[in-house]
């Protein structure tokens, strides 16, 4: 068993700027515990701290039982690496460095007795650290995860895998590994609705401690024993569900702004009373002492200062706006994608919200980048209609061509904007006070709200959104769906959010047999029925 101990722990970002500020808690023994709180509120970066990949700049954190860290971002379109290497990615680290010291021995392996020796030492070590002994419990992952052996998935690329399909194979890896204390960045991303129902159950099960990132309230719901939040530089804990939560936050926030009220209304009672002081000491030498131990009493208050400050609320603000397209925004006849689907016909007219539902490798993110102008291998045909302009919400946040680029350059440059308005606009997300840092260095979060800025300044009439809200805090979340319900246009969206899809007016199954039907109610599991 393991645990997690976070003490006065103290974390400024690389330009000065302070976002964690003498925080403390503490993750017990197999607790599941769920970190949650606005974008860009630091919760990654606390993990981050947890698991040593960056220091504090003060405090300490020390753990037990081993360290197990899933991160936001496990892979992507230009990953180059295998299976196997993912799996070592997300192994001991005695494993991993076995793992490198053998690939190495054996790339330098040739007919002479020194390389063979090293080789062979290689693999001893390898066996020692027990790395055969990994290799049959991530057999048991692969195919549970890919339906596929180890030997025979071990050197399929990453990059061919969804997004779902590399989150299940690390949590696989993560869940019956060695590791006793799990750090998961956002596990549910790219999950289907099956997917997150295996995830809630294995957290309920395991005795592994657990300290995890989630946006879904489902799954906080389900899984989550502790809520710890991160906001204005602080963190409290919730130390029941996430029933409860929402309640305690309420109390927790008329709690401050009471200690608050008490707070100034004493300051002006001391400051009142020194002042009276004053005036009368002016005129009666007898008064000195009191006027004395008054100001004396009013600088130790000051000086202590006030109590916490109750957190600032949210206010995202999108302001999607659309255009009047044709009366068909959207029209496939025999559309077939290559070896995923069968082929399928569906209509999609002016002002529709479609959401696309299924399980994970069905084709969905494919559809929307084949719609959204990407090289995707078809048969069969669809066309846009007049006026539709597409817009592309990518899934992975995989956008080149914004990387080593800052939001205020991107909306400035993109949009023929000035730096004032350009500013206005990223307020609008919450996103100014990151207006001046790269597109890279932001969190999943505040990366959505900047693709969600981009498509309601480009004016597009047809969006394509790939799962929305997967790193959307849930104001944000809330500000995309009134969005949404305002906006001049067509919708196709896919999601596993079941909050979110509920707020669509069709459904547009792809099924894991390659077919692809249509429903008026949300069918999770891909199938007819």
């Amino acid at each position: 068993m393991g645990h997690i101990e976070v003490s006065r722990l103290t974390y400024a970002l690389p330009d000065g700027r302070p976002l964690l500020d003498d925080v403390s808690f503490r993750v017990g023994e197999g607790v599941i515990a769920a970190l949650v709180g606005p974008n860009g509120a630091g919760k990654t970066t606390l993990l981050r701290l947890i698991a040593g990949d960056i220091e504090p700049s003060e405090g300490v954190v020390t753990s037990s039982g081993g360290l197990g860290v899933m991160r936001q971002f496990i892979g992507g379109v230009r990953d180059g690496r295998t299976v196997r290497d993912l799996l070592l990615s997300v192994a001991p680290d005695g494993v991993r460095e076995a793992a490198e010291r053998l690939a190495r021995a054996e790339r330098e392996l040739d007919d002479g007795e020194p390389s063979q020796l090293a080789y062979a030492g290689a693999i001893t070590d390898y066996t020692d650290a027990g790395g055969y002994d990994m290799e049959v419990v991530w057999d048991a992952c692969t195919t549970m995860a890919l339906g596929l052996p180890f030997d025979a998935a071990k050197t399929r690329g990453v990059a061919t895998l969804s997004g779902g399909e590399q989150k299940r194979l690390v949590l696989e890896a993560l869940l019956r590994g060695p590791d006793e204390v799990l750090l998961l960045d956002e596990p549910d991303n790219y999950l289907d609705i099956p997917g997150k129902e295996w995830l809630a159950g294995k957290l309920r099960a395991t005795s592994k401690t657990v300290l995890l990132v989630s946006h879904d309230r489902q799954l906080l719901a389900d899984a989550a024993d502790r809520i710890v939040t991160v906001e204005s530089r602080d963190v409290w804990v919730h130390g029941g569900g996430f029933a409860g939560y929402a309640q305690a936050r309420r109390d927790r926030t008329e709690r401050l702004h009471e200690l608050r009220r008490r707070w100034d209304e004493e300051h002006a009672r001391l400051k009142r009373l020194v002042h009276v002081l004053r005036q009368r000491a002016a005129n009666n030498d007898a008064v000195a002492s009191s006027y004395r131990a008054a100001r004396t009493r009013l600088r130790r208050f000051e000086e202590a200062g006030p109590p916490q400050s109750a957190p600032k609320e949210q206010n995202v603000r999108m302001r999607l706006r659309g255009g009047r397209t044709g009366k068909r925004a959207l029209i496939c006849e025999s559309l077939e994608l290559t070896g995923t689907t069968r082929p399928f016909d569906t209509e999609i007219r002016y002002g529709e919200r479609v959401a696309v539902l299924g399980s994970n490798g069905s084709g969905k993110s494919m559809f929307l980048r084949l719609l959204a102008g990407g090289r995707i291998p078809h048969s069969g045909a669809f066309r846009l209609g007049a006026r539709v302009v597409p817009g592309h919400f990518v899934q992975t946040h995989a956008r080149p061509d914004l990387h080593a680029r800052t939001p205020a350059e991107i909306v400035m440059s993109e949009y023929a904007l000035t730096r004032n308005d350009a500013m206005a606009a990223l307020a609008r997300y919450e996103l100014a006070p990151a207006g001046t840092r790269p597109f890279e260095t932001l969190s999943g979060g505040q990366q959505a709200r900047l693709q969600i800025l981009l498509l309601e300044l480009s004016g597009a009439t047809l969006l394509l959104l790939d799962e929305p809200t997967d790193n959307l805090d849930l104001a944000s979340a809330e500000a995309l769906q009134e969005g949404l319900a305002s906006y001049s246009g067509t919708v196709l969206a896919v999601t596993h959010d079941r909050w979110f899809a509920g707020d669509f007016d069709r459904y547009l199954i792809f099924g894991s047999d390659g077919g692809v039907h249509e429903s008026d109610v949300p069918v999770w599991t891909g199938r007819r029925g």
